[in-house]
């Protein structure tokens, strides 16, 4: 295998279109140890790259390197977010901030992120499944306010005014931590 330098490693992943090259220097990266979350963003935004190879590249990275799981989830939940193509990104989005809140529960990031891809002419993702999201992640965040609030509009946007009235309601009770 051919060692790579940082810089060379760089300029492959943010300027080759050609996925042997790519993928040359992401198994250097890997091989050489090198867990900069920075230098593989640049590699998650070529847009060379299709939704199965950033996945490819992201699942390898957080199997190679697990404390960076959270970071990983999140910036793979960002991309496929801002990522338009022939397919709505938003459910792999959904996905991957569903992986970022297992590999961090109490950060509150990935619910709202998930919340902030939810199209509802569209219903995507399920209105179901995020409501099902943050209710999970009422029981670990610190701050559920931000999550009441969120679940409060999810359901109004559901047609379910009494939830959504008693989720307001919750979120009204404190300004910042609600008690468990």
């Amino acid at each position: 295998m051919a060692d790579f330098t940082r810089e060379e490693i760089y300029n492959r992943f943010t300027s080759s279109a050609d996925f042997n090259e790519i993928f040359d220097a992401f198994s250097a990266a890997i091989h050489q140890g090198i867990d900069d979350l920075n230098l593989y963003r640049a590699l998650f935004w070529n847009d060379a790259l299709s939704a199965d190879e950033i996945i490819l590249f992201g699942e390898k990275l957080v199997r190679t390197f697990p404390r960076l799981a959270y970071d990983v989830y999140m910036w793979l939940a960002n991309v496929f977010e801002a990522i338009y193509g022939p397919k709505d990104n938003y459910e792999h989005a959904f996905q991957y901030y569903d992986l970022a809140s297992a590999a961090n529960p109490s950060a509150t990031e990935p619910y709202l992120g998930a919340c902030d891809c939810y199209d509802p002419d569209l219903n995507i993702p399920p209105v179901d499944a995020l409501i099902e999201f943050l209710k999970r992640g009422l029981e670990f965040v610190p701050d559920r306010k931000s999550l009441c609030l969120r679940l409060s509009g999810l359901y109004h946007a559901a047609d379910d005014d009494d939830l959504s009235e008693y989720y307001r309601l919750k979120a009204d009770e404190s300004d910042g931590v609600l008690p468990a």
